[in-house]
């Protein structure tokens, strides 16, 4: 009876190292059989200045430039993920599609975004964020709605944490993401 617990004990092990061999560090996946939930850990590059910006105003109400909030400016992104804060680090996809701001008297703002990868079993595959980020409280939650590939049918949420931002509005912000979809 022990040898055969020893066996089972040394068979998990072995399969569970065999299974951390073939994920990303910024990545990890585990199939409870029914579901298989994602956690993915990446860092999101919005540029706003400079002569190669990532983030572009494209639209903006009568009063956005008296607005505290820039309240009605509307931006497009293609903005890189990688893997660490810093801008040189593994590039593993690109966040693209707007965000604008949604608040008079606070900074909300709506994102509508895909977040597409580039890297190792994810290459090809999306999820996408359609929520409220309040993007002036340290750490912020918005919602995972949707995606393709490997996160097809997913549903979660994305933990935002900014890590840099200076005066010109270029930020740097950490990305904590879960994500369950179906086997």
């Amino acid at each position: 009876m022990g040898r055969v617990a020893l066996l089972v004990i040394l068979v998990t092990v072995l399969t569970w190292v065999a299974e951390g061999q073939n994920q990303e560090s910024w990545a990890k996946r585990v199939d409870t059989g029914k579901e298989v939930v994602t956690t993915l850990q990446f860092y999101f590059h919005d540029k706003l200045s400079g002569s190669n910006p990532s983030a572009v105003r494209v639209a903006q109400a009568d009063g956005t430039n008296n607005s505290s909030t820039l309240f009605g400016a509307l931006m497009m992104i293609d903005d890189p993920l990688t893997i660490g804060p810093d801008p040189t680090s593994k590039l593993v996809g690109r966040a693209r599609g707007l965000y604008g701001s949604a608040g008079q008297t606070d900074m909300g703002l709506i994102m509508v975004i895909s977040y597409g990868f580039t890297d190792g079993i994810y290459q090809g595959s999306s999820f996408s964020l359609l929520s409220l980020n309040p993007a002036m409280n340290p750490v912020r939650e918005m919602a995972i709605v949707g995606g393709t590939g490997l996160f097809r049918l997913a549903r979660g949420y994305a933990i935002a944490q900014t890590y840099s931002a200076n005066a010109n509005g270029d930020a740097i912000v950490g990305y904590n993401v879960t994500i369950v979809t179906y086997v």
